[in-house]
């Protein structure tokens, strides 16, 4: 008899879910496999909170640097200049990952929402 529970709507003959059941009572056997996974697996939980860092560090760069030359060009202080001559490669740096990001992620787009959180 067949068994239709899988999410996927796969169909295993009674030997293959026996064969598949010893496979993965052999893995959850390994402790250090599941040591493994289970670091693998909080390191992609965390990664969600670590990803809003970029957007939100790039626009605070951004506006700093818009500010920076303006401010430079109104006043001709080279010390204001200066503070955005450094902070502009910076800038540029973070809105360069930004947007290897979004093209490296623009595929499972569809999947997660944008590529921009």
């Amino acid at each position: 008899m067949n068994d239709r529970s899988d999410p996927d709507d796969v169909v295993l003959s009674p030997h293959e879910r026996l064969a598949l059941r010893r496979i993965e009572a052999e893995l959850s056997a390994d402790r250090r496999l599941t040591r493994r996974m289970r670091h693998h697996m909080s390191r992609r939980l965390r990664r969600p909170v670590s990803r809003r860092w970029l957007p939100l560090s790039t626009a605070a760069l951004l506006s700093a640097s818009v500010f920076l030359v303006v401010m430079g060009v109104r006043t001709s202080d080279p010390a204001v200049l200066w503070c955005f001559a450094a902070l502009w490669p910076l800038t540029l740096l973070q809105g360069f990952r930004l947007l290897c990001r979004a093209s490296r992620e623009g595929s499972d787009q569809e999947e997660r929402g944008t590529p921009w959180r």
